[in-house]
């Protein structure tokens, strides 16, 4: 290292035969000469613009943002869980019954939505609080019965108004297992499935374990009902579902149930096919005769005829209303069979007058409702 040093020396002094020696001590690193420091003028180290055109980087996007919907809904719901701990909801969750379970919803105005049959009989092993930041439902000694859908949603109210805060929502499907119950209990033992041509039709047969395997059966002929994965689908939260029903679904089917012992069958459907399209009602009025005398009795008959699971209303308007003139009026309704294998439900408006009078000459006005709209029909009738 020294010999370098020296040798170096020695080439700068052929280099600088004057001993300019105050330029080499300049430098600050051999071979690299320190730059000249100058006053700086007023503003310089000010950032001047640039017109170099800078490409928009797009905003990175979240992961989260590719998360289902659904499963963001969900953060607002919780399960309490041993010694305090609190545990997200996934879309299902699988308990044995007997199990006891809490769950809270963040909010200060939180609704929950549960199987209803927990309302219908006012069920004791059910309590739901609202606290200050969440609310918490509790349900106690849990049942094969008690499986189905339990979500929460926060309320935004201003004034008496209140709406649902869609972004603030949970929901989870508990399943509430039991060997004894492979299918969910149902109060009857016997129900009736629509089957429209334009909306999919649920058989209810819901199971208490989302393992087991089910199966579809005809009771007469005896046969078993091929469940496709396309024109009849199951879903265990659901049923049977028929995607697309026809008159040749019709009958009376049973759901059969395996899960690690012996099969389980539910109760008995009977699937009847529905024709009548959907709209307001179709009603007709009729009277026994347009005269009537002095004292007879007079019947006016309003008939609807309609899809068997849609109800429908009547109101009437009559000549003597106005001065509250006493009528009777008796509403009912039916299925009927049209010989296909097509029902239809038929509901009856009757009006009675008992003693006809003067006043009761003119229109009677018929009015049948349902969620489609409404239509009115009208008859006179005149005196003898």
């Amino acid at each position: 290292m020294r010999l370098w040093v020296l040798l170096s020396v020695l080439l700068l002094q052929e280099a600088l035969p004057h001993g300019n020696w105050a330029s080499v001590l300049s430098l600050g690193v051999i071979g690299q000469p320190t730059k000249s420091k100058r006053p700086k003028e007023p503003g310089e180290n000010k950032i001047r613009p640039v017109n170099k055109k800078v490409k928009p980087k797009a905003p990175k996007t979240k992961e989260r943002e590719s998360v289902d919907s659904s499963l963001k809904s969900q953060s607002i719901l919780t399960q309490v869980m041993d010694k305090g701990h609190f545990q997200k909801l996934a879309a299902t969750l699988s308990l044995a019954a007997g199990q006891s379970i809490e769950l809270r919803c963040k909010g200060s105005n939180v609704t929950w939505n549960y199987p209803s049959y927990l309302d219908t009989f006012k069920d004791s092993r059910l309590s739901i609080k609202q606290l200050d930041r969440y609310s918490q439902l509790i349900l106690a000694n849990s049942t094969a019965a008690d499986t189905g859908e339990y979500s929460c949603w926060l309320q935004l109210c201003t004034g008496n108004k209140c709406r649902k805060d869609e972004t603030k929502t949970g929901s989870t499907y508990i399943f509430f297992t039991d060997k004894e119950e492979l299918f969910v209990p149902t109060p009857s033992y016997f129900e009736i499935v629509y089957l429209n041509p334009d909306k999919p039709a649920v058989i209810p047969c819901r199971v208490t374990t989302p393992s087991a395997k089910v199966t579809l059966h005809r009771e007469f002929p005896a046969e078993e009902i091929e469940i496709d994965g396309t024109d009849i689908i199951y879903d265990a939260k659901k049923g049977i579902v028929f995607q697309h029903p026809t008159s040749d679904h019709k009958g009376i089917v049973y759901c059969k149930a395996e899960s690690q012992g012996a099969p389980q069958i539910s109760i008995k459907y009977h699937l009847l096919y529905v024709e009548v399209p959907k709209g307001p009602p179709s009603a007709s009025i009729a009277v026994l005769s347009s005269r009537a005398g002095v004292s007879d009795r007079v019947h006016v008959v309003c008939t609807v005829l309609g899809e068997p699971d849609v109800d429908v209303s009547f109101r009437w308007q009559y000549p003597g209303q106005e001065s509250e003139r006493p009528v009777s009026i008796q509403n009912f309704w039916r299925l009927i069979n049209r010989g296909i294998g097509h029902t239809t439900r038929i509901s009856k408006s009757v009006l009675l007058v008992e003693d006809f009078e003067d006043i009761d000459v003119g229109n009677y006005v018929c009015i049948a409702q349902n969620l489609q709209g409404e239509t009115a029909v009208a008859t006179k009738v005149e005196l003898k």
